[in-house]
């Protein structure tokens, strides 16, 4: 059962990539079409498409650390005042 749930993790990971960057890609074609803007408008979508893919992956990752029970990092230091 756990395999069934680690593949939709794997596909959400596909997606959570894949989407935004077609999906701002896509976008900025209709905005260039439909609008008469330049190539710069496509540049755009490209970068923010890729920023927002990069981000899911991050996000995407993370989660499937915790899935895979992975140790958390390290607690930060105690603080001079929270000594007892």
């Amino acid at each position: 059962m756990k395999n069934f749930s680690l593949l939709a993790w794997l596909t959400q990971l596909g997606l959570s990539v894949a989407l935004p960057l077609a999906g701002f890609i896509l976008l900025a074609v209709w905005l260039r079409e439909r609008f008469g803007l330049g190539n710069w408008v496509l540049w755009v979508g490209i970068v923010v498409g890729a920023v927002s893919a990069v981000d899911g992956l991050r996000v995407s990752l993370k989660a499937l650390s915790r899935l895979a029970g992975e140790p958390k990092e390290d607690p930060p230091p105690v603080s001079f005042n929270d000594h007892q």
